[in-house]
C-alpha cells in the first residue's frame, strides 16, 4: 500500500486526483498505475484500470488469476468491473469513497453472487494516510 501511495503522490503532481494502484503476484510487483484522465484525456485511465493493463501487458494474460491489487481508494463501478473481467483475486483498498465507492460505501458489487468469480477484499488499509492525501489536495483545489 506504502507503494501504491507513492504513486497517488505522483498523480498529485500531475494535477491529478492522487490514486495510486499496484497489482502484486507472487510478491513481486507486475503492475502500477495513477490516475492520469485529465493528462491522457482518458476517463478510463484509473489508477486501477492502468496498473490492470500494464500488469496484463506483462503477463502476456487478461487475466491476472492470483494476484493482489492495492488501490489508495475503494474502487468505482467502472474499475471494479475490470477487477472482475481481470480475475483478481484480492482487492486491499485504504480510503472509503462515500460517494462513488463501488465495493461497500455506495454499492456492493463485489459481494453480488450472480457473479463467477469473487474477490476477497480488505478495506481501510493505511486508511488515515490514503484519506489525508486525498483531503489536502480537494482543500487545496477549492
Amino acid at each position: 500500500m506504502r507503494e501504491a501511495l507513492a504513486l497517488a503522490e505522483q498523480a498529485e503532481d500531475q494535477n491529478e486526483v492522487p490514486v495510486g494502484a499496484v497489482i502484486v503476484l507472487n510478491d513481486k510487483v507486475i503492475g502500477k498505475g495513477w490516475n492520469q484522465p485529465i493528462s491522457k484525456n482518458d476517463p478510463s485511465a484509473h489508477a486501477e484500470i492502468i496498473a490492470i493493463r500494464n500488469a496484463a501487458k506483462l503477463v502476456k494474460n487478461y487475466r491476472l488469476v492470483d494476484t493482489t491489487l492495492y488501490v489508495t481508494l475503494e474502487p468505482c463501478l467502472m474499475c471494479v468491473g475490470a477487477i472482475l473481467h481481470a480475475r483478481i483475486k484480492k482487492l486491499v483498498f485504504g480510503a472509503f469513497d462515500n460517494k462513488t465507492g463501488a465495493v461497500s460505501s455506495v454499492f456492493n458489487i463485489l459481494t453480488d453472487s450472480r457473479h463467477n468469480h469473487n474477490v476477497e477484499v480488505q478495506g481501510g488499509i493505511l486508511e488515515t494516510q490514503c484519506a489525508e492525501l486525498l483531503k489536502t489536495f480537494f482543500k487545496q483545489r477549492r
